[in-house]
């Protein structure tokens, strides 16, 4: 079964594991809506279509033709995200709250780890290093992707749009983009007489919507990225989740465990860890509009 992080955390009578996990959804609104898969074992191996089977029309009479659709054998492995947190025995002797001080610090840690995630997300790529999952950079395929031109370009509603009519079927859960771009895409809605609507979603944040479709600034989204000879440039995802779209994997959740008191140091050691990956699993379900300039 598929859960966000926030309905994982509902599911926990841990409160500091409680309290990580929210500290980790609350850095982003895509793991806010992520969606994850629990894998058993090291990996996930799934079947992507490919083709479709044929059909076409018969004469009474006729002679009927079988045809079968084909699939592409994709494997995504887990990949293994954390880090360690000490915290000093003489301040947690003396600090006037210790079970508050361990709570700062272990969720500045999940903090850490939810930031490797999420830049990861977007510009991870696991043959530069085999310790990472593929990012979005990697999974959106070529027929996916589109430019402004050989060098970016500036950002109209016509290319918007054209984003948005690649994900299929349906329209794109979200669509995510920089700062940068959300006000750009905000400038170009005010010069046609229109803005972009908005609501409070679940969590209370006040999200933009374009064509009905969530608008979610990332911070990790990056504005640096070059194209042919064009510098700083960045990219606008547009999104479904869930199952025959785009999932995130992991085994056993986001784990916070006590090391112990450490050897060499007067500290006691907590470690947070996550055994996570990402999937796609409709190559159709996902689009990039790369190359954006900041004019």
């Amino acid at each position: 079964m598929a859960l966000t992080k926030v309905e994982a955390a509902k599911l926990t009578d841990d409160m500091l594991l409680r309290g990580v996990i929210e500290t980790i959804v609350m850095e982003s609104p895509v793991l806010q809506r992520l969606p994850f898969m629990e894998v058993v074992g090291t990996g996930l191996t799934y079947n992507r279509e490919a083709t479709l089977p044929a059909a076409t029309f018969y004469e009474v009479g006729d002679t009927w033709t079988e045809s079968t659709p084909t699939f592409t054998q994709v494997t995504t492995g887990l990949k293994i995200l954390g880090g360690d947190a000490d915290i000093d025995h003489f301040l947690l002797q003396t600090y006037r709250d210790p079970n508050e001080l361990e709570a700062i610090v272990i969720q500045s840690k999940a903090k850490a780890v939810a930031h490797a995630f999420l830049a990861t997300f977007y510009t991870g790529d696991a043959s530069a290093d085999p310790k990472q999952f593929d990012g979005l950079r990697r999974l959106v395929p070529a027929s996916q992707t589109f430019q402004p031109g050989p060098n970016g370009g500036s950002l109209t509603l016509e290319l918007l749009d054209q984003l948005v009519d690649l994900v299929k079927p349906g329209k794109p859960d979200a669509l995510l983009m920089s700062k940068r771009t959300r006000r750009k895409l905000s400038q170009l809605r005010r010069q046609s007489g229109t803005v972009l609507e908005s609501d409070v979603d679940q969590f209370g944040q006040r999200v933009l919507f374009y064509d009905g479709i969530p608008v979610l600034v990332d911070d990790f989204v990056p504005d640096n990225e070059t194209l042919g000879t064009g510098t700083g440039l960045s990219s606008i995802y547009a999104v479904k989740w869930g199952p025959s779209g785009l999932m995130g994997l992991e085994n056993g959740g986001i784990v916070v465990e006590e090391v112990g008191a450490l050897e060499t140091k007067n500290a006691r050691r907590w470690r947070v860890r996550w055994y996570c990956g990402l999937a796609l699993f409709s190559t159709v379900a996902v689009a990039r509009l790369q190359g954006i300039a900041a004019n």
